[in-house]
């Protein structure tokens, strides 16, 4: 997701068990009821395990208006006879049918309560469909604001597209809106004016001339895909295609863009894409969605990681500026494919849980960015890249969020978090493990949604390295670690200072005109233990260690 938080070369974008002890109280913010509902997940979410959607919508654009339904296909986890539903109260639940008949239902900010006529037993599977209308939020702003964009192109035909990220799903469409229930397949139909066309995730099954100047497009998703993930993109699109030949055989590429942008897209995207798809096929692992195939779809606003179908906005005039960046005096490449398509391993392959660790999602994201350099043109030019991620780092606020209130952590989580995945990488120390780590978590968590305590010691347990409070530190407070030197009976000491109880995190340290070596801090002054060192003589690797460093 682009939330366009300052990034080097860019003007851009369940219950989790918890690895450690508290986290950063600076959270100010002040949570409302419907933060609340949404993110919480009480017995009336926790009772369904949605497994298939069929949303089908018309989209109305001169009145700049929707209506349709979604068709929730459920297995009981608990005995129930009363669910929790989510759609944006600014549109109208028109009817809740259950078995052909309609469901009361009572609506709260943005939450719908449903009510069956007895109860549904745990382990049976059944359906219920909403059908609803109504003036969707729109904005100018998107994806950092959530919404539907009704723009025109260049021809003055329109071009409106969704992005929800963050705002949440259901501020178009009904769903249970929380990234913890994935639907295992989804049917998506968008009914849109005749004479354009609608772009959403998967692959398009079915085009029909409604015959009341309206036409439908069938799109049907074979993998499990996040909420905020499904999209409508809808313009005067022409379509041009190509394959892949990665390591889940040979992948399907389809490029949507408008008639105006197809004679820079074609170069563009057929260079690019390959290339990208090299590189993280390498690092990551096979793409994750081989069935649903892989597209760009040229979109009103910047970009967006739309799972199979992201959003691509390089052609907008204006803004964002020129995302075309050079490593040096090498080759151009393509920060919205490369950026964005990282998410199709951390972000849709791999989901958070809870809003709160979107850091899962964009540290991984930004820190690919690094890894596609150094694919192309080695590990010192990505190197080189992430040491500028550190130029924006404030530590202004913590990059975990508070749990169960909807709410994102800090913008820090690109640079900042990008940075931390590199020290860990420098901790390990072994590259051909570190890459075996990166694709094993998108083959240990293949199409699921996950907790920080997943991800953190999946890691951990993998590279055989202490790193929980390492990430800890890092992700649930503001502030970096200190590291404390001290000279003691003539020998120089050294302690880190953080705000997580026995921070323990090696680092790199030289002699001046020496090489680096590494030593152990602990909460304790201890003895470095390095013949002839003196506070005047050694250097920390603040270069690659992200570390405040203090000689008393």
């Amino acid at each position: 997701m682009k939330l366009y938080f300052l990034l080097p070369l860019v003007t851009f974008c369940c219950v989790c068990s918890l690895v450690s002890s508290a986290q950063d109280v600076t959270e100010t913010t002040r949570f409302t009821r419907a933060d609340t509902l949404r993110g919480t997940l009480t017995p009336l979410r926790t009772c369904y395990d949605v497994k298939f959607y069929h949303l089908d919508v018309k989209f109305d654009l001169a009145d700049r208006f929707i209506s349709g339904s979604n068709r929730f296909k459920f297995a009981a986890v608990s005995d129930f006879n009363r669910l929790q539903f989510d759609l944006f109260e600014n549109l109208h639940v028109d009817s809740v049918v259950y078995r052909s008949g309609k469901l009361p239902f009572k609506r709260e900010a943005n939450a719908v309560f449903v009510s069956f006529p007895e109860n549904i037993k745990k382990g049976s599977s059944d359906e219920f469909t909403v059908f609803y209308s109504g003036h969707p939020t729109v904005t100018k702003r998107a994806p950092r604001d959530g919404g539907v964009v009704f723009s025109t192109d260049a021809a003055g035909k329109p071009f409106v597209a969704t992005a929800c990220e963050g705002t949440g799903a259901s501020i178009w469409w009904p769903n249970k809106d929380h990234l913890s229930d994935e639907v295992d397949s989804m049917l998506i139909s968008i009914s849109v004016p005749t004479g354009l066309k609608n772009v959403s995730n998967g692959r398009l099954q079915q085009i029909t001339d409604l015959k009341n100047g309206y036409t439908r497009f069938d799109w049907y998703v074979a993998n499990p895909i996040n909420n905020y993930n499904v999209a409508a993109n809808i313009g005067d699109y022409t379509h041009f295609s190509d394959t892949y030949k990665g390591e889940g055989g040979l992948l399907n590429l389809d490029y949507w863009v408008l008639p105006e942008n197809k004679e820079k897209a074609v170069p563009q995207f057929k260079k690019s894409v390959p290339q990208m798809l090299a590189a993280f096929e390498y690092w990551f692992g096979r793409y994750p969605f081989y069935k649903d195939g892989y597209k760009l779809v040229d979109a009103p606003y910047p970009a967006m990681e739309h799972q199979g179908a992201i959003g691509y906005g390089g052609f907008l005039k204006g803004f964002p500026p020129n995302e075309m960046h050079a490593v040096g005096r090498k080759e151009v490449w393509d920060f919205i494919i490369v950026h964005e398509s990282a998410h199709e391993w951390f972000g849709n392959n791999i989901t958070a849980k809870d809003l709160a660790d979107l850091w899962i999602h964009e540290s991984f994201g930004t820190y690919a960015e690094s890894l596609f350099i150094e694919y192309l043109y080695g590990k010192q030019a990505g190197q080189d890249y992430v040491a500028q991620n550190r130029a924006h780092i404030k530590n202004e606020s913590a990059i975990v969020a508070p749990y169960h209130m909807n709410k994102m952590g800090s913008g820090e989580m690109y640079g900042k978090g990008s940075v931390l995945l590199n020290m860990v990488r420098i901790i390990i120390n072994d590259d051909v493990k570190w890459r075996k780590i990166l694709r094993g978590l998108n083959a240990q968590f293949r199409h699921q949604t996950v907790t920080y305590a997943d991800i953190v010691n999946y890691i951990s347990l993998q590279s055989g390295e202490k790193l929980n409070t390492i990430f800890d530190q890092y992700l649930r407070f503001k502030d970096i670690p200190k590291l404390e030197l001290s000279t003691v009976k003539g020998e120089l000491n050294c302690r880190w200072i953080a705000d997580v109880k026995d921070f323990n995190m090696p680092i790199r340290l030289k002699l001046k005109d020496a090489e680096y070596q590494w030593i152990y801090p602990s909460s304790k002054f201890k003895p470095l233990g390095i013949s002839g060192a003196t506070k005047d003589n050694v250097e920390i690797d603040t270069a690659n260690f992200l570390v405040k460093v203090e000689v008393r």
